[in-house]
């Protein structure tokens, strides 16, 4: 949605839910790919003419999608490592790769409070639009609900967490 905002011409999203990029095109890719169904590396090299991506931002933390975004990113291009990596599944980080290709790795984990005003602006401009991202607004018991059951798959979208209580407040 940022890359979009920013003016992005060609964004990939590469995912295994059907679901999934569908939101991924409604909120700005130009591209989907199902990486149940397709090789991810094969179809990114098609789609950027054997470039590979600029940026490419792994936002699961399994170790087959920290691989993909390292083969997947062009010469001197941008792999942003943003989700967490569980387990002992550990990704083959190929140092020659990254050295010959030139790739720059940046470990992020949100955005620097610097970033909120043009965040912000892209938001009041309209080129960004947050509610397309929540899913359904919940309670706080059935988002802790929520929170559990993301063992066993993940929303499309967020959920927020906007009745804090069903008690009155009380004044104090």
């Amino acid at each position: 949605m940022i890359a979009a905002a920013y003016g992005a011409k060609q964004i990939i999203a590469i995912d295994v839910s059907d679901l999934a990029l569908e939101k991924a095109k409604e909120v700005g890719a130009t591209d989907v790919v199902n990486a149940k169904t397709k090789d991810a590396r094969e179809k990114v090299a098609e789609l950027t003419k054997g470039m590979g991506a600029d940026v490419t931002i792994d936002a699961a933390g399994f170790k087959a999608t920290c691989e993909d975004a390292i083969h997947c990113t062009r010469r001197g291009g941008r792999i942003i490592q943003v989700g967490l990596p569980i387990g002992d599944q550990n990704p083959i980080v190929p140092m020659g790769m990254i050295a010959g290709k030139e790739l720059e790795i940046v470990g992020s984990h949100g955005c620097d409070a610097s970033d909120m005003p043009k965040i912000l602006s892209l938001v009041e401009s309209g080129k960004l639009d947050p509610k397309k991202l929540i899913e359904r607004e919940v309670t706080l018991e059935q988002g802790a609900k929520a929170l559990m059951d993301m063992d066993f798959g993940s929303p499309i979208g967020m959920v927020m967490i906007t009745q804090f209580t069903d008690a009155p407040q009380s004044k104090y």
